[in-house]
């Protein structure tokens, strides 16, 4: 008999109510306003973004990577365990209620990965975070961000994957850097967006059999 979800918490945000349930020992889901944000059970694409965007820095001494949003971690777990010791990894998270059931009842998922001494954890818009930071601040900028873009991301002004964002991004990397994008489904605007904002473009799919989801990543 499959074992009913029990809800561990809830959050009031912007979007709808943001709400933890776990089954049994090692599920969890995440939702907002009753639609399912991530499973603990299916995060190959999200760690897939970690893992193609980290490897094109990995050989830096000390590379600083920034990821938003932290959800369960698990695209934080992926970036640690593919840096090198001397990486910094900054996560920018919107909501503290999420950092805290990450330190709290999510964290034995990811081995305690918000918990590493390589991470540094911001409350806040991942968006005001890319345009404060001085030139050439990071290696990657990891965005695994509900949804991902799509066509109403294409306004001149959307904050994070309009042309303005992809320009202060761009700007916000080092030479050699990476910018990498998890989306929900594909999005046939969005490499085009890219490569006029200068960057090399290319597109994964690792999700399972079926999956839309997709990793695009940019280097400079």
């Amino acid at each position: 008999m499959t074992q009913p979800w029990t809800l561990l918490a809830t959050e009031t945000t912007p979007e709808g109510k943001l709400e933890l349930r776990r089954r049994g020992d090692k599920d969890f889901v995440l939702t907002i306003d009753g639609r399912v944000l991530m499973n603990s059970a299916s995060q190959r694409s999200e760690e897939a973004l970690a893992t193609l965007g980290c490897a094109r820095v990995a050989d830096r001494p000390s590379p600083h990577v920034l990821i938003a949003g932290l959800g369960m971690a698990m695209t934080l777990r992926a970036a640690l365990d593919a840096l090198p010791r001397k990486a910094v990894v900054t996560v920018a998270e919107l909501t503290p209620t999420v950092v805290a059931w990450c330190r709290g009842p999510l964290g034995p998922l990811t081995g305690d990965a918000i918990a590493d001494p390589r991470v540094r954890v911001i409350v806040g818009d991942v968006a005001k975070v890319i345009a404060s930071a001085p030139p050439r601040s990071f290696d990657a900028i990891l965005l695994d961000l509900y949804e991902g873009p799509h066509a109403a991301t294409q306004r001149k002004e959307d904050p994070f994957f309009g042309p303005n964002a992809l320009g202060r991004a761009k700007a916000a990397l080092n030479r050699g850097g990476v910018f990498g994008v998890w989306s929900e489904e594909p999005d046939p605007q969005f490499p085009s967006r890219l490569e006029k904002a200068g960057f090399d473009v290319s597109v994964h799919r690792p999700g399972r059999v079926g999956r839309t989801h997709v990793v695009y990543l940019g280097s400079v």
